[in-house]
């Protein structure tokens, strides 16, 4: 079963209203003359500035139906009788001293995705939960910590200490986790399997039902998850939808819950930490070297293999700076990984130092060892032995630059090569011996001035790139017509059928050249066009 760390920041929009602030703008923003006197800031929001002298209470403002009211306040608002809904003119009567900015929800949500983004270090399954919230699924990644309420200290108390105070909690399901979370003591962590004896005590609201169920449960004395778990689940359905029913299953793990994680669930990661913080390139290379054995070591007892790894070196500032790279077979070693990531090391900025490093695997699939030929070389196969360079070519010019020419069950030209990846299993499909096709195909055909015998004879002499040539061999014509239900061939030239010609100029080059359209058919002039070169 799959371990669900639940991070819940209490009150996340006015946490990132006050991380914005300077230090002393809270105190000068408040209403000068006001009776209240000064007040600490909140326990749940601002940095270690707003902490250290006093701040007005704040409240984030938003117009509803012409009306301002308040859609967050932080903790000393509430303590003197604020609330969110409330009408901003009545909140100013109430606290004259009450500082007050217009709510932005989508710079909260964005600062939930940085958080998110961050959290990566922790695990590579990280998922935003509604708008104040994350999930982190910490399976077979929480040794890194030393355990899993080790791995929690260290996240809460960071985002405490950079002014975004949160609770957390740890169970097997998303559903116990959020619960927990939010309900029950700070930090808690069920055994697993063990989250039904935890759940037991908190209110029903934990079980995140909807608002109709959660107002008429205490109206029938339901306060507590246990008096629901108590109860037949046939009368619960009945009683209060199916949807209730299946909120318990998914906090008891009885029913799957779904999440969207920012980037695809692996378990392929692995973390290095340091005492201290690491910036020197030689420095970057080692630890990039350690954690590539680490990640392979893995990879090679489970009898598995990945096409893709991703480097990340986490800053002491909370940015991160990715190395990514890929492989044209799967692959786990670790010697080979590394120097494919060590020429890309140069664009890290490591800021002011890094403390973590992170790497993970993708397109994990199942690997044996490479067997060997039988001869007395005890050479490897002709893909094993390019799969190193083939890997330095794409990672260095890039993915979509390096690639193999498949056939294609097409009779345009155009249309019967396809691109594959240079160590892609060879295609079904082969070309026609009959018809000979150019080793090098242009891009787009280039426009020729030809001089040739009316009406289908081949040219005797054309002139391409102003150059002019003398035909001394000729094959063809190979009528290739219109896909008419494609309109392959409305962007080439006038002519709705093409007349291709072989042809051996006087130093021994070849040429594939066309003609467009037919002499006498009552159109534009047939052109002549230049499409490929034999080898």
């Amino acid at each position: 079963m799959a371990r669900i760390l639940s991070v819940w920041c209490r009150n996340w929009p006015i946490t990132t209203w006050l991380r914005q602030q300077p230090p002393q703008s809270l105190r000068d923003s408040a209403p000068k003359g006001g009776a209240s006197p000064p007040r600490s800031s909140p326990s749940g929001g601002g940095g270690p500035e707003g902490r250290r002298g006093p701040s007005p209470p704040v409240a984030l403002l938003v117009s509803e139906g012409g009306t301002r009211r308040l859609a967050a306040v932080d903790d000393a608002a509430a303590a003197l009788g604020l609330h969110i809904g409330q009408k901003a003119a009545d909140a100013a009567a109430l606290v004259p001293d009450l500082v007050t900015a217009d709510h932005d929800p989508d710079g909260d949500r964005a600062a939930l995705e940085i958080l998110c983004d961050w959290c990566v270090r922790f695990s590579p399954a990280v998922a935003i939960d509604g708008l104040d919230g994350l999930f982190l699924d910490i399976e077979g990644v929480s040794h890194l910590w030393g355990g899993e309420a080790a791995m929690l200290d260290d996240l809460l108390d960071r985002l405490a200490r950079w002014g975004a105070p949160a609770r957390g909690a740890v169970a097997d399901t998303p559903g116990a986790a959020w619960a927990l979370a939010r309900y029950a003591p700070d930090r808690t962590i069920a055994p697993p399997g063990g989250q039904a004896a935890l759940l037991a005590s908190l209110p029903v609201a934990a079980l995140r039902l909807d608002e109709a169920a959660q107002a008429q449960l205490p109206r029938l004395g339901l306060f507590q998850t246990g008096q629901l778990l108590a109860l037949p689940r046939a009368q619960l359905a009945k009683r209060f939808g199916l949807g209730t029913v299946l909120r318990i299953d998914q906090a008891l793990g009885a029913a799957r819950e779904a999440l969207t994680f920012r980037r695809p669930a692996t378990p392929w990661f692995d973390r290095l930490a340091f005492f201290e913080p690491i910036s020197a390139l030689s420095d970057l290379e080692r630890v990039t070297a350690d954690i590539c054995v680490l990640l392979c070591a893995r990879l090679e007892a489970e009898g598995q293999g990945a096409r893709r790894f991703e480097l990340v070196f986490h800053r002491l500032d909370g940015k991160d700076q990715p190395v990514r790279v890929g492989l044209s077979r799967p692959g786990r070693d670790a010697v080979r990984i590394a120097k494919l990531l060590k020429p890309k090391l140069d664009v890290v900025d490591p800021g002011f130092g890094i403390e973590v490093v992170t790497l993970w695997a993708a397109d994990v699939e199942p690997l044996s060892t490479a067997q060997r030929s039988l001869d007395a070389d005890g050479g490897v196969s002709l893909e094993e032995g390019l799969a190193p360079l083939v890997d330095r070519l794409i990672n260095r010019l890039g993915e979509d630059r390096v690639w193999r020419a498949d056939p294609h069950q097409s009779h345009v030209p155009e249309r019967s090569v396809a691109r594959r990846a240079p160590l892609d299993p060879l295609s079904e499909d082969t070309w026609d011996p009959d018809r000979p096709r150019p080793s090098r195909l242009l891009r787009r055909p280039e426009a020729i001035e030809v001089m040739a015998k009316l009406p289908d004879d081949p040219p005797v002499q054309f002139r391409w790139r102003g150059k002019s040539r003398r035909v001394r061999l000729a094959e063809g014509p190979e009528r290739i017509g219109q896909e008419w239900w494609r309109k392959a061939f409305d962007e080439v030239g006038p002519g709705k059928v093409r007349d291709y010609y072989r042809v051996e100029d006087e130093t021994g080059e070849r040429f594939w050249i066309f003609r467009a359209g037919l002499y006498g058919d009552g159109e534009k002039a047939p052109k002549w066009w230049l499409h490929g070169l034999f080898g």
